[in-house]
Parts: structure tokens; C-alpha cells; sequence
């Protein structure tokens, strides 16, 4: 069994906090009196903010030592070159926001998606560095387990929730109880990759089970 350190809980307790990017996609027209396509540009204005803090850490020296006496404690390895994970899933949560704009029913699956996947996600770093034994690639078995078992509890939920059964459109099966964590836990398992290129889940995960489950 391997230990958890403290620095990886706190990268993935702000990880969970990223749940705001869903909720306020999904409700935000409704709560604040907001038009989706409002929504996605506020989005789009969070994006930016996050592409250009990660620039300027990349390439400004005095913001670069700055971020990492803050962060530097919760960062992995290549973001040190790279864009941080943070970014990924502002830009998959922009992508979710896109999607909404085509209906009701694209807007729930999206919500479900990106909702599952960050509270998965989180799940499966943590049971795979605490308990993970079963290397599959750069990932563990328990870990994408620990995925799908939590994103499966979590779907009996989304049915009482202000407004989801009436902009799902229909029922709520057992079926997509199942597709939504299963699709979320394989593709976080087994990544994509263009040869050496590893694409990062944050940025297609969501919007690519949101559009599977409803096709």
C-alpha cells in the first residue's frame, strides 16, 4: 500500500473545487439569469485568465518563483514545462459549455460528464497512490476501480436534483448509471495518445462521454 502525501490531497482538493465549473454551467442560466451563451464566454474569460497565469509562469521568471513558493508543493513534474491541469480542465469545462448551447439534453449529459469525471478523477489518483498495485501504464487498476465505484454512487444522486429529469428529457436508466462511469473510468485508464503524445484527460474526458451517451 503507498502513501498518500499531504501535497497530493491538496492538489485534489482543489481539484474537487473545480465542481463550480459544472454546477455553474448547468445552473448558471437559471440562478443568475444568464443566457448559455453568457455562461460560455464567462468561461472563456476564465480560460484566458488561466492560459495567461500559466505563460507567464513559463516564461517570466519572478511570477515563475512566485507560483512555486505557492504551488510549486502540488505540482507534477511536467507541469513544470507544460500547462498546468488546472488549465485542462477550465478548457474541457469550455468545451462542456460549448456543447450545452445545443440543447437541454446535451446541457444535463455535459453536466453529468464533467461533474463525474473531476470527482472521479480525484478518486482514481487516490486509490491508485494509496492502494495501487496493478500498474496500466502511467495509471493503476484500482485507481480507474476507485473511479468508476465512486462515479457510480454519485449517479443515483443527479435524478433529485433541481431541474436534471426535466432537461435529460426522459428517464434516467440503469443504463446510463452504468455508461457514464464505466466510458469516464476507461478513458481516464487508458489515455489517448498520438505516439509520444499523450493527450490530457482533462480536455476531452467530459465532452467525449457527454456526446457518446447521448448518440
Amino acid at each position: 500500500m503507498g502513501r498518500i502525501g499531504k501535497e497530493e490531497i491538496n492538489r485534489k482538493l482543489l481539484h474537487i473545487l473545480a465542481v463550480g465549473y459544472p454546477v455553474f454551467i448547468f445552473y448558471g442560466p437559471e440562478w443568475f439569469s444568464l443566457s448559455k451563451e453568457q455562461v460560455l464566454w464567462i468561461v472563456f474569460a476564465f480560460l484566458l485568465l488561466s492560459l495567461v497565469i500559466d505563460i507567464c509562469r513559463l516564461y517570466w521568471g519572478s511570477f515563475r518563483s512566485w507560483f512555486f513558493n505557492l504551488f510549486g508543493s502540488m505540482m507534477r513534474t511536467q507541469e513544470e514545462t507544460q500547462l498546468t491541469g488546472a488549465t485542462y480542465i477550465i478548457a474541457g469545462s469550455f468545451i462542456c459549455s460549448w456543447i450545452s448551447l445545443s440543447s437541454d439534453a446535451f446541457a444535463t449529459s455535459a453536466f453529468i460528464s464533467l461533474t463525474l469525471f473531476i470527482l472521479g478523477d480525484a478518486a482514481a489518483a487516490l486509490c491508485g497512490k494509496g492502494f495501487g498495485r496493478v500498474k496500466v501504464g502511467d495509471k493503476t487498476l484500482e485507481g480507474a476501480i476507485g473511479c468508476f465505484l465512486l462515479c457510480f454512487l454519485l449517479t443515483f444522486l443527479f435524478p433529485y436534483l433541481p431541474s436534471f429529469l426535466s432537461k435529460w428529457g426522459g428517464e434516467f436508466t440503469w443504463m446510463h448509471m452504468i455508461l457514464f462511469p464505466l466510458g469516464i473510468s476507461l478513458l481516464e485508464l487508458f489515455p489517448i495518445k498520438f505516439g509520444r503524445l499523450t493527450l490530457n484527460d482533462n480536455l476531452y474526458v467530459p465532452a467525449a462521454i457527454s456526446l457518446l451517451v447521448l448518440i
